[in-house]
């Protein structure tokens, strides 16, 4: 029996490889008008889809909102029920279907139409009738799908969404959305806390971190790393921050040296570790200790005036404790 975890890595491929072919046929002529008549258009875009598409369909509306694009998700039976009343005249639709033929949908085709609605096609199949009845196509087609029994939506929903997304990126970058747009409308969850605050908002104040002047001994640092555990230490020539020992330096330090008796802070402390100041937006921090080989669990952090601040850790981005009880 094949190994599954190969099979696993021969599903990815075979998604990918859509990707790929999707890549190199993109019509960006046609693209291009669609973008054009969804960024001119003063009212909201209408998403519909059945099924897998349907769910796809609404992650792409829920991405739009957030983005600056004004859009709602249309289940195509449910519209000819009354849902039909969030049309505004002109309001483009963007249908999303692998076959194009499915009946729900060539039935919401036959009445939007009174509202002057663009049909703007995502489909894999460009003979079928809903690609012959749109006004825009955007090709979705797959060679197959990435499932072993080869008709389950893999690659066509997934390239139904790179499709929807490459539309939302492309409004965002015609629109100039920025940041502060995001936070706005995504004021809550860790993206609009990270877009929200800045490093000071979450850092650890000096009178909260472990301090040792150069000359404590190991012994000395752990005990106070042990009553403020915070996973390092500040090295404190008087009221001048010189170096930072986390709790890796001490188990380093453990390894290289035959005797820890008299182990002194200026011997294992990071004399310039990287710092951030104060100001400094919580998104860019987070870049600057995840976005290495060797993650960073914590950062000093400065006022603009240069003075120390005090100590900011990466768990405080996802779990800010630290200024309610930095002891747990």
């Amino acid at each position: 029996m094949q190994n599954l975890g190969d099979f696993g890595k021969k599903v990815v491929k075979e998604e990918i490889s859509s990707l790929r072919r999707l890549y190199e046929r993109f019509d960006s002529e046609e693209f291009g008008k669609v973008v054009d008549l969804i960024l001119h258009h003063k009212g909201k875009v209408v998403f519909t889809g059945i099924g897998k598409s349907g769910y796809i369909a609404q992650k792409l509306s829920s991405t739009f909102n957030s983005t600056g694009t004004r859009s709602v998700y249309l289940h195509p039976a449910e519209a000819l029920h009354g849902d039909l009343g969030i049309y505004s005249n002109g309001d483009p639709t963007i249908v999303l279907s692998r076959s194009g033929s499915t009946q729900e949908l060539l039935n919401l085709l036959a009445v939007i139409k009174q509202f002057d609605s663009p049909i703007i096609a995502m489909v894999g199949n460009l003979n079928s009738p809903l690609a012959r009845q749109a006004d825009f196509v955007l090709d979705a087609s797959i060679a197959k799908e990435a499932d072993p029994l080869g008709f389950v939506p893999t690659s066509s929903t997934t390239l139904a969404l790179v499709l929807g997304d490459a539309l939302a990126c492309t409004l965002m970058q015609a629109r100039g959305f920025q940041r502060e747009d995001f936070l706005k409308f995504h004021p809550g969850g860790q993206l609009g806390k990270s877009l929200g605050k800045c490093v000071g908002d979450l850092t650890c104040s000096l009178k909260d971190v472990a301090c040792v002047p150069p000359n404590a001994t190991l012994r000395d640092i752990v005990i106070a790393m042990t009553i403020k555990p915070l996973g390092a230490a500040f090295v404190m020539d008087g009221n001048r921050f010189v170096g930072l020992v986390t709790d890796g330096d001490i188990r380093r330090s453990l390894q290289k040296y035959p005797s820890v008796e008299h182990i002194l802070a200026s011997q294992i402390m990071t004399q310039k570790p990287i710092s951030v100041c104060s100001n400094l937006n919580l998104e860019e921090a987070l870049q600057i200790m995840e976005d290495r080989p060797r993650q960073l669990s914590v950062l000093p952090v400065f006022n603009p005036d240069k003075s120390c601040l005090g100590l900011f850790r990466l768990h405080d981005a996802y779990a800010p404790l630290c200024k309610k009880d930095v002891r747990g």
